[in-house]
């Protein structure tokens, strides 16, 4: 294995609650209108510091989807996915982006996002933008 180069970002930064890996800048959110199985997750166009598992094929709310799972490079925890190809006309938006799932990251301002009894069985769709 080689050296570990990782990246320290500026601004309001997204980290790994973990190890504090900074992973993605607060500026490159896309939309915060996801959710994930431990509740909010958030789109954004680049994510640092990550590895990638292997592609597979997964049915989401909005269809299949070929995405692989991002790994913090810092302490190797899942932190979330990324989309590798939509198979959906209106979801080809997400190709190429990242979701962190909130309840696996520190927000900017180093705050942890609780899981809450609705998103432990099932939630919904909305959410606030």
């Amino acid at each position: 294995m080689g050296r570990l180069f990782v990246i320290t970002l500026e601004g309001s930064v997204y980290s790994c609650k973990h190890c504090q890996t900074h992973l993605a800048l607060l500026d490159d959110i896309i939309s915060k209108s996801f959710h994930c199985r431990h509740g909010k997750a958030y789109l954004f166009d680049k994510v640092v510091n990550i590895t990638v598992g292997e592609k597979e094929e997964r049915m989401m709310m909005t269809g299949m989807h070929t995405v692989v799972d991002i790994f913090c490079v810092g302490c190797g925890s899942i932190v979330g996915w990324k989309y590798e190809a939509a198979h959906e006309k209106l979801q080809k938006y997400k190709e190429g982006k990242f979701i962190l799932e909130r309840f696996k990251v520190l927000g900017p301002d180093g705050s942890n996002y609780l899981v809450s009894q609705e998103a432990m069985v099932g939630g919904s769709d909305a959410d606030d933008a």
